[in-house]
Order: structure tokens, then sequence, then C-alpha cells
């Protein structure tokens, strides 16, 4: 008699009083034990998980709260999931290998089990690099990295970490990947030497977005364009012309470019020379420099840091009076409209001072010349 368990102890002797001693009754009574303890063991790891779930997950929690650091927070709630399985599966497997199983079932339990727990330890780090998972939105907030920029490395993470645990599991069950990993690095050579300026793309893609010299909404100069970025994706950047008409750049081609963002501006210049006519007076010239000064310093558009009204120089046609200031606005439609309203300021000032704007123009001073002697008479005795 086999102890240990009551129910199977009770169970052998209802046998040999009824006399079932054969030798297949007693194959059909190990039978029966070895499920009975099996299915005990099972039941013992599921209670086992329910246990963990309620109290030793929160106890990790509290001591995760305690930590002062995120991180782990994050961590244990990525592999939550991945441990609960984990304990139900081992009920399951070390059930199955208490049953009488012979040598072959008991490989394939134990590459099936190995398996899965490579597969649990894959979906506990897939979760930590999903573009939405918690980690992930702490460290962009933390490192302040674009939302593509996660996207891109999160999907490449994932596609890598699935790579991988399909390699492991296909050595687990003694296949060769030696070979197929050499014709991916061949592959992978053949296809970088095909793809070369999709990738370059890519990597421009990756440089902007990290360096972020222009975002989405940003008016941006270039040698070859003219516009406001619309969308910038790893291959290509889209900005929409004042046309209205749509651009696409690669983006290989602005990470090599000078780019001039005229969003990032705080205040926009203004520079032009105002000329006037000659027969302004000295005195007329002195009033509308002080006054068109005074002008652009009252003005509540006008950036009061820097503001020049000089008369700079003697030109051919004009007495020429350098302006030079900045609007406060950046914004094309605001910033011209600061500019007409200046425009008239000045245009009423000349007019109250009568100084007229001169125009591009010559004059031609014809010499009258003296009257001609009369030789033929002067030769007369």
């Amino acid at each position: 008699m086999v102890g240990g368990c009551p129910f199977i102890d009770a169970m052998h002797r209802l046998l040999e009083q009824l006399g079932l001693t054969s030798l297949q009754t007693l194959w059909t009574y190990h039978i029966v034990q070895s499920a009975t303890i099996a299915l005990l063991i099972f039941l013992g790891f599921y209670i086992l998980g329910k246990l963990v779930k309620k109290l030793v997950f929160p106890w990790l929690e509290g001591l995760a709260k305690k930590s002062g650091s995120d991180y782990d927070d994050k961590l244990l709630a990525a592999f939550y999931g991945p441990a609960e399985w984990l304990i139900l599966l081992s009920g399951f497997y070390f059930a199955l290998r208490y049953l009488p199983l012979n040598a072959a079932a008991d490989l394939l339990v134990l590459n099936l089990f190995r398996s899965l727990i490579i597969v649990l330890i894959a979906w506990g780090l897939y979760s930590l690099a999903e573009t939405d998972s918690p980690l992930s939105q702490e460290l962009r907030r933390k490192f302040n990295l674009d939302g593509i920029i996660i996207g891109f490395f999160s999907k490449t993470a994932r596609l890598i970490l699935i790579s991988l645990v399909l390699v492991i599991i296909a050595q687990e069950w003694g296949y060769d990947v030696n070979g197929f990993i050499a014709g991916l690095g061949l592959g992978g050579l053949a296809f970088a030497l095909a793809a070369k300026d999709v990738l370059a793309n890519v990597f421009g893609g990756i440089v902007i977005i990290l360096e972020k010299p222009f975002v989405s909404g940003d008016w941006i100069t270039s040698s070859t364009i003219d516009g406001v970025v619309e969308n910038i994706t790893f291959r290509t950047t889209r900005i929409r012309g004042f046309d209205e008409s749509l651009i696409l750049v690669p983006n290989a081609t602005l990470a090599n470019e000078s780019i001039t963002n005229n969003s990032r501006r705080g205040k926009r210049r203004v520079s032009f020379y105002l000329q006037i006519t000659y027969d302004a007076t000295r005195d007329q010239i002195q009033q509308c420099v002080n006054r068109i000064k005074i002008m652009l310093a009252n003005h509540p558009d006008v950036h009061p840091e820097t503001i020049m009204v000089y008369f700079e120089h003697f030109n051919e046609s004009s007495l020429d009076i350098k302006i030079y200031f900045f609007t406060v606005t950046t914004v094309w439609a605001d910033h011209l409209a600061v500019r007409e309203d200046i425009n008239l300021k000045i245009m009423e000032i000349l007019e109250e001072l009568e100084v007229s704007f001169a125009l591009p123009s010559q004059s031609l001073y014809v010499e009258k010349m003296p009257p001609a002697k009369n030789h033929s008479s002067a030769n007369q005795p």
C-alpha cells in the first residue's frame, strides 16, 4: 500500500476487499493515483497563483511606490500578466511530469514548457516596448522625445524581440538556425545596398526628429523651398508652399541643407531706406528723423530693443534716411499689417513737414555757349 494520500489509500483498500488485485487492475490503480496527484499539483499551483495575485502583487506595488522611481512601477505592471501565467503553466508542467509518460513525451513537455517561458518573458518585454506603454510615455516626457521617434524605436525593438524569440524557440526544438542567420546577414547587406537612398532618408528623418531644427507648423526657408511644415515622416517632410502647393522633400536633402526657421524668431526685422528730395532743408531732415524715431519707440508692435533712424548718406538723386527696427510679431500677415501702419505714419510725418519723396531721376544741365566771332569782317582792312 502506498501512503501519503487518504483518498488513494481508501481506493487501495476497496480494491483489496473486492479482490481486484490483478496486474491490469494494479496498472489502472497506478494511473488513477498519478492522475489524481497530478490534478492536485495543478490545483495547488492554481491556488498559489491566486494568492500571489491577491497578496504578493499588492505588496510589490507598495515597495515600488516607496522607491521614489516610476520605472519599477512600469516594470512590475508589464510583468504582472506573464508572472500569473508562469505560475499556472508551472503547475501544468509539474502535473504532466508526475504522470507516467514515456521519454519522448517527457522531452516534448519539457521543450514546450521552456518555449512557453521564453514567450512569457517576451510578452513582458513587448509590453514595455509598446508606443503607448507607461514606460514609453515616461521616457518621452523625461527626455523630451518626439512621438515619431518613440514609435520608430518601439517598432524596431518589438521587431528585434520577435525575431530573437523565434530564433531561440527554433533552437530549443533542435533546428539549426546558423545557416538562416547567415542568410539574413547576406540578405540584409544586399537590401542595404539596394535601398541606400531610402536608408539615407530614414537616418535623415531620425536626425531631424532628434535635433528638432523644425516641427510641424514652422515656416522654414532653404535654398530650394519656402513654406510651412505640415508633417515629418521617416522618409520625407511635407511642406505647404505659400502658393498652396504641396512639396515633398527627402529627409536626406533637408538634413544636409542650411535651414532657416522663420518661426523660431522672437521678432522680425524691418530695414529700408527712406529717400527724400534734395530740396529738403537740414532742419526738415532733422525733424523727420526725430519724429520717425519717436513714432517707432511708442508703437506697441515695434520691439523697443533696437530702433535705428539715421540720415545715412547722399545718394545720386535722393537724401537717404536709414530705418531699422523689429516687429514684435513673427506671423507674416500680422507683420505686414504692422509695416503698413508704420508706412502710413511715416507718410503723415513727411506731409506735415512738407518733405517730398525722391524719385529715381537724372538732371540734365545744358550750358549756353558764347556767340561765335565773325572772322571774315575781322580780316578786312
